[in-house]
């Protein structure tokens, strides 16, 4: 009997900052969710030679030793990436061509959909595998999953290019050209100056008072898989936004930032606000690491500060400067950055991703088969995120989670990005910080309808207005109040007689009376004769602190205190304000000043 081969262990390899996270987020999700699962599916049409598309996908995972990573913790305690010198590369294969074409489509998506939903456990290599769905005799479709935690979006798309090559050649991986290791990139990321880097966070994030989050209640660790609303850009807008770009000196990818940081603005009423950004961590001084086929890229903080008086165009110009000095410094890990602030817990929670290593041109035809179509599938734990692919239509994937917003929310702020990139596209505009406006014609019609209270108003004083009710309707009931009624002419008559105990003190207009009294008829009659003489009140809440009361009446110096013969004994205020005891529909008893 033929003995089973132990696969070697071929090397081991430290982790990336955002291998570090993705790997504390696969630990925290212990309900098993697949939440960081990446599948890009390819639609093909032509005559596959199924063995040698099989082959191909064999030696490319050979060639690449992060595609036969597994991640373990050691004793020490920290984790690393096992590379093991040979795996058995998972590899399905469905024979559609006798289901009905009407339900051709619905069994295909079941069969994606399964194989997205598999979780990955890391522990064990590979964290990739294929499928391959025939639909009919010469269409197919090749599916690619891996846990995001092995690849990135550039390698997918070389990876992807690589595969078809090779199956070009009939299976021979000899045709490309010695795979680039990965250990370079490590060893380059632990010469880089560390303290440098944490210098130039710290400048870049100095002031910053508060995180940004849109859902601050949320918890940013729960693995809810997000709903997505595919937005695509008009081609004209999309040429008018890349030329305007252009003409300014900036990137698209600084026009997408900037439009997503006045919106967080907006969102959040914050001046200054932080969120989330991928970059590829591919430095140009690294020899071939554009041909590093893993998990190189890092999530770093953007953030914007928006002066109300600057232009768009301004804005914009001033965002690349910054964010130009800190690309020397990506290397280092989010967590590490956020300790470099005051502030407590997560910066930011929305994402922004740039991807500019689109799948669909990585492969076209080979081997007499075409490529169709793509599909591609990538999520984030985070609340809200937005995805742009840049193309002759700029196509926005904004990701949200729909226990924290609803479908029509997430709409309305879709809705608002491309308003902001309508007002960025007209150059004549030039618009100007406070005069963005982002409200939509429904939601303008709305803020006016419901804004429309307008009613005409008397130009009589309350005190006056009062006094017409009383004698319009005298006997009507006033006030209820410990099972006694007050009408409007008995109330009228106690708030005159006290309003003239006041005047005759020589208490009017430019006066301040102060009410300390609980809720009670008392307290309503001492407010209309406050009125009636002409004086301002202040009310006084007889259960504050009592030195909370002495520091209100020192610091507003009322003339007078109306208040209970209950409520002095208990207040005993030192301030030498004068009393008036109201105690009871009974004549008021007056205390000298």
């Amino acid at each position: 009997m033929a003995t089973r081969r132990t696969p070697k262990i071929e090397n081991i390899l430290p982790l990336t900052p955002l291998q570090e996270g993705l790997l504390f987020h696969a630990a925290y999700d212990d309900a098993g969710s697949a939440l960081y699962n990446v599948q890009v599916a390819l639609d093909l049409e032509g005559s596959l030679d199924v063995p040698v598309l099989r082959r191909s996908v064999e030696a490319v995972v050979r060639r690449h030793p992060t595609l036969r990573a597994s991640f373990r913790r050691r004793a020490a305690g920290d984790t690393v990436q096992v590379i093991q010198s040979e795996v058995a590369t998972p590899w399905e294969e469905h024979d559609l061509t006798a289901v009905p074409d009407g339900e051709l489509a619905t069994e295909v998506e079941r069969i994606t959909l399964r194989i997205r939903a598999g979780r990955f456990d890391l522990a064990a290599a590979p964290l990739v595998g294929f499928a391959l769905i025939r639909r009919r005799a010469d269409r197919f479709r090749l599916v690619l999953t891996n846990h995001h935690i092995v690849l990135d979006g550039w390698s997918t798309s070389l990876l992807l290019r690589e595969l078809f090559l090779v199956y070009g050649a009939g299976g021979d991986a000899s045709v490309l050209p010695p795979a680039v290791s990965p250990q370079a990139f490590f060893a380059w990321r632990g010469e880089q100056d560390a303290p440098a880097a944490r210098q130039a966070w710290r400048a870049a994030l100095d002031g910053l008072a508060e995180a940004t989050r849109v859902a601050p209640y949320a918890d940013s660790h729960t693995a809810t898989a997000t709903e997505q609303i595919v937005l695509t850009v008009p081609e004209n807008l999309t040429a008018a936004v890349g030329e305007r770009a252009r003409s300014l000196g900036l990137t698209l990818n600084t026009v997408v930032q900037g439009t997503w940081g006045l919106l967080l603005s907006r969102l959040t009423g914050a001046d200054d606000v932080v969120f989330g950004t991928t970059v590829s961590g591919r430095a140009p001084e690294l020899p071939d690491v554009e041909s590093v086929i893993g998990m190189l890229v890092n999530t770093v903080p953007v953030r914007v500060r928006t002066d109300r008086g600057e232009t768009l165009a301004a804005l914009y110009t001033r965002l690349q400067e910054e964010q130009s000095k800190l690309v020397a410094h990506h290397q280092l890990g989010l967590t590490e950055i956020q300790s470099l602030t005051d502030i407590d817990g997560e910066l930011f929670d929305t994402l922004v991703v740039f991807e500019n290593y689109p799948v669909d041109r990585a492969v076209d035809t080979v081997g007499g088969v075409r490529v169709t179509g793509t599909e591609a599938h990538n999520t984030v734990h985070y609340p809200l995120s937005l995805l742009a692919h840049p193309g002759d239509r700029l196509v926005l994937q904004l990701g949200y989670r729909p226990d924290i917003l609803t479908d029509t929310a997430a709409r309305r702020i879709g809705d608002r990005v491309l308003r902001l990139l309508r007002l960025f596209a007209d150059a004549a505009a030039d618009t100007r910080v406070d005069a963005v406006d982002l409200l939509g014609d429904d939601e303008r019609r709305l803020l006016v309808e419901w804004n429309d209270t307008a009613r005409p108003v008397s130009r009589r004083s309350v005190a006056e207005l009062f006094a017409a009710q009383a004698a319009a309707t005298p006997g009507h009931t006033a006030i209820r109040y410990g099972g006694l009624t007050t009408t409007y002419r008995e109330l009228d008559d106690r708030a005159n007689r006290l309003a003239s105990d006041l005047t005759g003190r020589g208490i009017g207009p430019e006066d301040v009376v102060a009410l300390a009294m609980p809720r009670s008829t008392e307290m309503i009659v001492s407010l209309l004769a406050v009125l009636k003489a002409g004086a301002a009140y202040l009310p006084i809440d007889p259960a504050y602190p009592r030195e909370r009361i002495e520091f209100m009446l020192t610091d507003a110096r009322p003339v007078l205190l109306i208040t209970t013969s209950d409520t002095a004994e208990r207040l005993g205020t030192r301030t030498g304000t004068a009393r008036l005891l109201v105690d009871g529909p009974r004549a008021t008893e007056g205390i000298p000043r």
